[in-house]
């Protein structure tokens, strides 16, 4: 299994290496746009498309509702993890009184 972070590619660094700037969540990070191009939809065409990026490649185009709502989901995630991380550490400090 692997996983996509949504992104929007913001400009084509290199129209012969094939990368571009996505930036995600505000940061903004090179990644190889070879998966997601080609004749028909050059490099130049890519800038303000949302897509998956894995392991520093654009692995696939998404419209920009399914990006939105996977960065809610995200979210969603880090809330529970930061919940769940707050709930150890109160049981944790009922047995060291």
């Amino acid at each position: 299994m692997c996983l996509g972070i949504p992104g929007q590619i913001v400009e084509i660094n290199s129209v012969d290496n094939t990368l571009g700037m996505v930036e995600i969540g505000g940061v903004r990070r090179e990644v190889n746009l070879t998966c997601i191009v080609d004749e028909s939809h050059p490099p130049a065409s890519c800038v303000g498309e949302w897509v998956l990026v894995h392991v520093g490649f654009a692995i696939s185009r998404i419209d920009e509702e399914e990006a939105k709502r996977t960065i809610e989901l995200f979210a969603e995630m880090t809330d529970i993890q930061s919940e769940l991380q707050a709930l150890r550490q109160s049981d944790t400090s009922k047995d060291n009184p």
